[in-house]
């Protein structure tokens, strides 16, 4: 949570002296931050719409300050996925990505997908729901889709590349699907499955989608 800005400096005739622009841009980007995370950790606990005044009093601001800090809601967008794509880093790339044997390739990508699919389930349910209505959040739903498209055609490139190119073409796109956020995301909360029965599910696609190709 954010703790109150300094006070402007006095000069020694006691009078305030204007804030510097540095210390007034460092500010305004720290507040910038800590409104996104109180938006993220708030998508995070289970709530999907969170007002304007539950996510001041999570980032420690005003109410009316929250908006301040973005140009538009196009901002706020721009600003929180690339914040969320921040804190997630790690458990994007899958290690040693086309490498090895490929019943370790599969699980390597099973279990990487699955950690990431639970670390951003809040937001991501979230992104979907608006993306039809948004296009800055359609358009980077879009590119995480050509990224996760794009990593399992590496991982999997020595059985994809030994196809022709319709039938490559169809299992990659069935290994997207098996996959994506959507299977996991029904795996977890229709099927009610537990995360470990989800990846072994996935894995098992994976499995049946190559065998078959």
């Amino acid at each position: 949570m954010m703790g109150p800005v300094s006070s402007p400096a006095s000069n020694a005739a006691g009078e305030t002296a204007p804030a510097r622009p540095d210390g007034r841009r460092a500010s305004r980007e720290r507040n910038r931050v800590a409104v996104v995370d109180a938006l993220l950790d708030l998508y995070a606990e289970g709530n999907l719409r969170p007002g304007a005044g539950e996510v001041a009093r999570r980032a420690g601001l005003s109410r009316r300050s929250v908006f301040r800090y973005f140009d538009d809601l196009d901002d706020l967008d721009r600003t929180a996925i690339a914040r969320q794509q921040e804190r997630v880093r790690s458990l994007w790339d899958v290690p040693a990505t086309g490498e090895g044997p490929l019943a370790g390739r599969i699980a390597a990508a099973a279990e990487r997908r699955l950690k990431l699919f639970e670390a951003v389930a809040p937001a991501a349910r979230v992104a979907r729901m608006r993306a039809p209505l948004h296009r800055v959040i359609a358009q980077e739903l879009a590119e995480s889709r050509r990224l996760f498209a794009r990593q399992l055609e590496r991982q999997f490139a020595p059985e994809l590349d030994a196809l022709d190119a319709a039938d490559r073409a169809r299992t990659l796109a069935l290994l997207d699907v098996i996959c994506s956020f959507e299977s996991y995301d029904l795996m977890r909360t229709v099927r009610d499955m537990s995360p470990a029965q989800a990846r072994d599910a996935m894995a098992e696609g994976i499995r049946a989608i190559l065998s078959c190709s």
